[in-house]
């Protein structure tokens, strides 16, 4: 055991993960040798949200606050320099793992009932080294007695090999995005289309001088299916792909990444941010049902 948690190893060939059971959390990701996300020491606790799954919402709920079976429900304050509830309920805790081979891994938790949160989750999060990448794959189960709206998120930092971030250009799948509060980080309006604005993605631009902390949506899947969004460098890139569920991306480009500086984040949701009040895109769980869904990231290039 570590300051930060027990840490669990994967391989299969060149491919190499570790997971922290804080958050569930992929710390490493090496593809013959050469990293496709960031990482830190394993004695300190995951920056910035790097890694964490995203449960029982992704991004933020403003105020704590939201409505549900004619009550209102109050979150605890994790955000609260900004007044929200951030980035779910399971960021900080000790997942623990119910299989581990040596390609794979599934690390369970449950979200309990509580101040905020009505409703019993058991969330299990299945990571597995394949096909020149990692393969994720989420469930959600009710354990409770009512229905329940719920969201899934991630919050990746993905990396092209040894290229810096501004060498990097980013393509997303996406053809919406929704304008947000500067100071709250939440909606102040409708999704808009990115056509014939500077949040347009859906062509590669180099992230030089790009400043983003923004949620995109309406991200449509490819000819397979799948949606893909991809950081390349100038030797090769990565790509981070998802089910159609994940029809939301924030996107993050912060500067203080620990011992890396720029950095990008790109985050699979499947709702956007303070969905626990819009409603967009919220999933319900009947009590007894499970929900599944997967995303990944591989080398591309």
């Amino acid at each position: 055991m570590t300051v930060n948690g027990a840490q669990f190893e994967i391989t299969d060939g060149p491919v190499r993960a570790v997971v922290n059971e804080v958050g569930a959390a992929p710390r490493i990701l090496e593809i013959g040798g050469l990293p496709y996300l960031e990482t830190y020491p394993e004695d300190h606790t995951p920056p910035m949200g790097c890694g964490a799954v995203l449960v029982p919402w992704p991004n933020r709920v403003l105020d704590g606050r939201w409505n549900y079976d004619g009550g209102v429900q109050q979150l605890a304050l994790t955000e609260p320099a900004r007044g929200n509830a951030s980035h779910g309920l399971l960021r900080h805790t000790s997942w623990q793992p119910e299989i581990h081979y040596l390609d794979r891994i599934t690390l369970g938790a449950d979200v309990n009932v509580q101040p905020g949160w009505p409703v019993r989750l058991r969330a299990t999060v299945t990571y597995r080294v394949q096909d020149g990448g990692l393969n994720v794959t989420h469930t959600v189960a009710n354990r409770g007695h009512q229905p329940v709206p719920f969201g899934v998120g991630a919050h990746p930092y993905p990396r092209a090999g040894q290229a810096e971030t501004d060498e990097c250009t980013l393509e997303l799948a996406a053809t919406t995005a929704l304008e947000l509060d500067p100071e709250r980080k939440v909606p102040v309006g409708d999704p808009v289309p990115v056509a014939g604005t500077d949040l347009d993605f859906r062509s590669a631009r180099l992230l030089k001088g790009v400043e983003l902390d923004t949620a995109f949506g309406g991200c449509l899947p490819a000819q397979d299916g799948l949606v893909h969004h991809v950081l390349r460098g100038p030797d090769g890139g990565v790509e981070l792909w998802a089910d159609p569920v994940f029809s939301w991306v924030q996107v993050y480009t912060p500067d203080g990444f620990p011992d890396r500086g720029r950095a990008v984040a790109i985050e699979p949701m499947t709702c956007p941010p303070n969905a626990l009040n819009s409603g967009i895109d919220l999933i319900t769980l009947a009590p007894g049902e499970t929900w599944s869904a997967s995303w990944g990231i591989r080398a591309v290039g």
